[in-house]
Formats: structure tokens, C-alpha cells, sequence
């Protein structure tokens, strides 16, 4: 099998899977500027083919959206793959290294905390969902 082929379609089926959870996906800076940049709470998903990070931050994704709290917006970037909408995002948020998979809670266009790749990998879906929703009980509104 060629390796690129099968590259496209990991790529191809984890970008399916996020956005058919309800994320939006940014792929050029100028898409991230404009959503980043709108009042109130948005979740960013940076998104990875990493094997064991990117198979536990995607299902947490789709799953920890499912509760009172959660943001007013949810978009996705794809590290490795759209790299000048990830680096844009990444500029966003400040304090924190790049991190692939993550998850960002900006609001305002601040970001107020991150779920790091050290904060996924090697946890269990429902672990990463549970530390999502402590950050949305924090800082965003009952929907």
C-alpha cells in the first residue's frame, strides 16, 4: 500500500470524525482570526493523526460537548496538515507550547486554559472528557 494514500484517508476519516461531532474546521488563518476573535467561549481542537493521543482527544471531543455548560462555539485545526491555520490558532494561545492533540478554551479570543497532549495521552476518553467539562463548569454558560 502506498504510504501517501493511506496518510489521506487516516487524515481524511479524523477530520470527518471531528467535524461530524459539530466542530467547525479552520483552515486558513484568516478563518481563524475570524473565529477566534468573536465574544464569548470557544473550544478549539487542535487535531492529530497521533495514534494513541488523537484516538482518545476525538472521541472526548465529540462526547464531552454533551452537558450544561459548554462553549458557544467549537472549531477544529489540523496540526500537520493545515499549518498555517494551526500556527495562527497556536498564536492565540500564549503561555502554552504547541501541543498536538489538544484542546483550547479561549474566551473572547483569550484562552484561559489548555488540555496538553500530556493531559491526554495515556488517559482513558471518559478522564479527558471529565477534565473538558471541569474547564466548560468554569467558564462557560448553561446552554
Amino acid at each position: 500500500m502506498d504510504f501517501n494514500i493511506f496518510m489521506n484517508d487516516v487524515v481524511s476519516k479524523a477530520r470527518e470524525e471531528i467535524t461530524q461531532a459539530g466542530y467547525t474546521e479552520l483552515t486558513t488563518p484568516e478563518e481563524v482570526d475570524q473565529a477566534l476573535n468573536k465574544e464569548g467561549t470557544t473550544l478549539v481542537m487542535i487535531n492529530s493523526v497521533c495514534g494513541c493521543a488523537g484516538g482518545i482527544a476525538r472521541p472526548a471531543a465529540a462526547h464531552a460537548i454533551h452537558y450544561d455548560k459548554r462553549p458557544d462555539q467549537l472549531v477544529t485545526v489540523f496540526a500537520g496538515q493545515d499549518r498555517e491555520a494551526t500556527d495562527r490558532a497556536r498564536e492565540y494561545f500564549e503561555g502554552y507550547p504547541p501541543s498536538s492533540p489538544s484542546f483550547a478554551l479561549l474566551k473572547d479570543g483569550k484562552i484561559q486554559t489548555m488540555v496538553e497532549r500530556h493531559d491526554i495521552e495515556g488517559f482513558e476518553p471518559m478522564e479527558v472528557i471529565g477534565k473538558l467539562q471541569r474547564s466548560f463548569e468554569e467558564y462557560c454558560e448553561e446552554v
